[in-house]
């Protein structure tokens, strides 16, 4: 991603308006999510840190990662967080095929159900929930449709932390959070190697710091 926002214009969320960017301004709650993961290197990192503040979130999860790891995804489930899709390969929806599009949506979906159902600790639902993130944020006209038309929603975010950016600092990618997180924001972190040290800088700080606000972290 050669170009990005840290903060969505409203212009963009009215644009693509059937996208979820944001949830309700009037309560004090965060929607922190994780993309890319899980990963041996952060997911268990961060569900530690979660866990010291009972911050509920989501992760966007690829099905090959959760194939190659399936106890570090077990655990979020186990934790209390939502599972979203996100491809089985981080797929870049302007790149491919709508079918083929659909297809690898529909074989993560498959994936990570068959995972959650071999899970017998789990006492929720051990289904793969309906809500996807397109990988890069790409996604056709035509594939958004058919997604939807399969019962899916299709979570964007008006905060991107940008903790995968290899040329901006810790420092930076922390005020990307802390100068636009608002009520209602669904900020964008990745659980991925690339931003491990970032965001083992970032995250505990902004638990802390908007704990102290007194808001409340919540999954989709």
């Amino acid at each position: 991603m050669s170009f990005y926002l840290p903060k969505t214009p409203s212009i963009i969320r009215r644009f693509f308006s059937n996208y979820i960017w944001r949830f309700s301004l009037e309560k004090k709650e965060i929607y922190l999510t994780f993309d890319d993961g899980p990963t041996l290197e952060i997911t268990e990192f961060v569900l530690n840190e979660l866990k010291k503040y009972n911050a509920k979130v989501t992760f966007f999860c690829i099905g090959k990662n959760a194939q190659q790891h399936p106890e570090i995804f077990k655990k979020i489930r186990i934790n209390g967080h939502t599972i979203g899709n996100h491809t089985q390969q981080h797929l870049n929806g302007w790149k491919t095929d709508r079918n083929a599009y659909v297809e690898n949506v529909l074989e993560c979906e498959q994936n990570i159900t068959i995972i959650l159902d071999q899970t017998q600790e789990l006492e929720t639902e051990r289904t793969a929930p309906k809500l996807f993130r397109p990988p890069y944020g790409k996604m056709k006209k035509s594939q958004t449709i058919a997604l939807l038309k399969k019962g899916y929603k299709i979570i964007m975010w008006d905060v991107l932390s940008a903790d995968f950016d290899e040329k901006i600092c810790k420092e930076k990618c922390l005020q990307n959070v802390l100068e636009n997180t608002q009520n209602g924001s669904i900020i964008v972190f990745h659980d991925s190697k690339k931003a491990a040290e970032k965001l083992k800088f970032v995250l505990p700080i902004v638990l802390a710091e908007f704990a102290s606000q007194g808001f409340v972290f919540k999954a989709i």
